[in-house]
């Protein structure tokens, strides 16, 4: 009995651990800098070899092409980071 109810515990868990994984990676589109900003306080970039052209940030911006091209209105100066601190 206890065996079984351990097996049924970690399957559970893999279970759950998997779909947190999908949700975490899962790209989402923000209404405004504000809303992006509170999760990714860098900005986001398209790549690791985008420059900021605006001068110096605060924070390195989170590189992710597919968040990127879901937030690009939100690049105003199309140096291909959104919403830059």
């Amino acid at each position: 009995m206890k065996k079984k109810l351990i097996v049924i515990c970690g399957i559970l868990l893999l279970a759950l651990n998997a779909s947190s994984v999908n949700a975490a990676t899962k790209a989402e589109k923000f209404k405004n800098c504000t809303e992006l900003n509170g999760v990714y306080k860098g900005g986001v970039a398209q790549s690791s070899d985008v420059k900021n052209q605006g001068g110096k940030t605060k924070y390195k911006p989170y590189v992710s092409k597919e968040l990127y091209d879901l937030n690009r209105k939100m690049d105003r100066d199309k140096d291909l980071i959104a919403c830059e601190k």
